[in-house]
């Protein structure tokens, strides 16, 4: 299945059901979807919309119940777990709400973890560990572990160590939903930084606020996507 186009993720009739017993509750109802290389991507919902198992399918720790998930012209659904894990690995970079920072690492030895598991030398990931600190402007704190550093400076960290392997696409949820409101804006500034130099973004909120900073937004309510709804650019 290839879609002929600079499509980076297509969703093709994506449903996900979940089974309790003999009891089947549908949690994403058919989500038809694509998004191209380079855009800033935000997929808006509240509690219970279907947002975090289409989060959780996005980073391929979950997978569909039907329909298709293509990343880079790839069908997904037709990997192995292995294979799955290797692509999580170089074509995602995770950014989470609550950073999920080792707190014994310092900020290099963060930066550089995914690079360990991708096996790449330990000459080169310390170069680049060094130079992503630079680019999100923590050059200062290689040294230092989470727990002598602020929020922003947890959030940019991680945005570090999600860059570290070059993934094919940043995948964020809720990236400012543990900071002040000063401090979103600091991130969120990074985040546009971070596009302007061709990066794909696709974060997760709950905050309509967010809509004007996004290129396309994809609206989920009750596991569907919100119809006839035009698309939001800044």
């Amino acid at each position: 299945m290839t879609n002929g186009n600079d499509d980076l993720v297509r969703l093709i009739d994506l449903k996900k059901t979940y089974f309790s017993g003999p009891l089947a509750v549908p949690v994403l109802k058919g989500l038809n979807a694509s998004i191209k290389r380079g855009t800033f991507v935000g997929i808006i919902g509240t509690s219970g919309s279907g947002k975090s198992t289409l989060l959780n399918i996005l980073g391929m720790l979950d997978v569909p119940t039907s329909g298709h998930y293509l990343l880079e012209d790839i069908d997904v659904g037709s990997l192995t777990d292995s294979e799955l894990a290797v692509i999580r690995n170089r074509k995602i970079g995770f950014i989470f709400q609550s950073f999920n920072l080792f707190p014994h690492l310092t900020v290099e030895q963060n930066i550089e973890v995914p690079m360990v598991y991708a096996r790449v030398p330990a000459k080169e990931r310390r170069e680049r560990a060094v130079k992503l600190a630079q680019e999100v402007k923590l050059g200062h704190r290689l040294g230092h572990r989470p727990n002598q550093l602020s929020g922003g400076e947890c959030q940019r960290v991680a945005v570090a160590r999600a860059l570290s392997n070059r993934p094919a696409f940043l995948l964020a949820d809720e990236p400012t939903g543990n900071l002040d409101e000063k401090t979103s804006g600091e991130i969120m500034k990074l985040f546009h930084s971070l596009h302007d130099t061709g990066a794909t973004i696709i974060m997760v909120t709950h905050n309509p606020a967010l809509e004007a900073h996004f290129d396309q937004v994809i609206r989920l309510r009750d596991g569907q996507i919100e119809p006839n709804l035009p698309e939001v650019t800044r």
